[in-house]
């Protein structure tokens, strides 16, 4: 379940059981819910939440993503950045190498095969000929979220911001 902040920003996601109880208690309010599905106990029954929204606003602070070779793997999807081979073993590559200033940030580390990462070697990806398939960026919780759930369900679409 997709659970909005009062703003209707995508906070986390949760549990059918929280998102349940947060409806109970009133902390929520359903916004989305699938169509054929029930949620019953003995004496009432509700509809199954798909997204709830929180009823008070909560202050997040700023999720920063940690810079990790997990993380990094997880924001390109498992694929190399050069030639989109998925199904390798990955290693993560300094699109402008450390010999020639390259700092350890999102902007500058990909994922690459040993193939791709051997043949490009201490050059830039224009100096081996070879081109990244999407420029490296900081990734935010958006993103992880989408990633973490695998098949987004339709209904989330428009607070995922896809």
């Amino acid at each position: 379940m997709l659970i909005l902040n009062h703003d209707y920003r995508p906070m986390s996601i949760c549990t059918v059981k929280k998102a349940v109880i947060l409806l109970f208690l009133g902390k929520a309010e359903l916004i989305e819910a699938h169509d054929s599905k029930v949620v019953r106990s003995v004496s009432s029954s509700m509809p199954f939440p798909s997204i709830v929204r929180l009823s008070l606003y909560v202050r997040v602070p700023i999720k920063k993503i940690i810079l990790s070779r997990k993380n990094i793997i997880r924001r390109d999807r498992n694929s190399c950045q050069y030639c989109g081979k998925s199904n390798v073993p990955l290693t993560v590559d300094h699109v402008v190498p450390k010999a020639r200033g390259g700092d350890d940030t999102w902007e500058n580390l990909v994922t690459a095969c040993v193939k791709c990462n051997n043949k490009k070697g201490d050059r830039t990806p224009e100096e081996s000929n070879m081109q990244l398939r999407t420029k490296p960026v900081r990734p935010n919780h958006v993103m992880f979220i989408r990633h973490f759930v695998g098949k987004v369900d339709d209904r989330w679409k428009p607070y995922l911001y896809m």
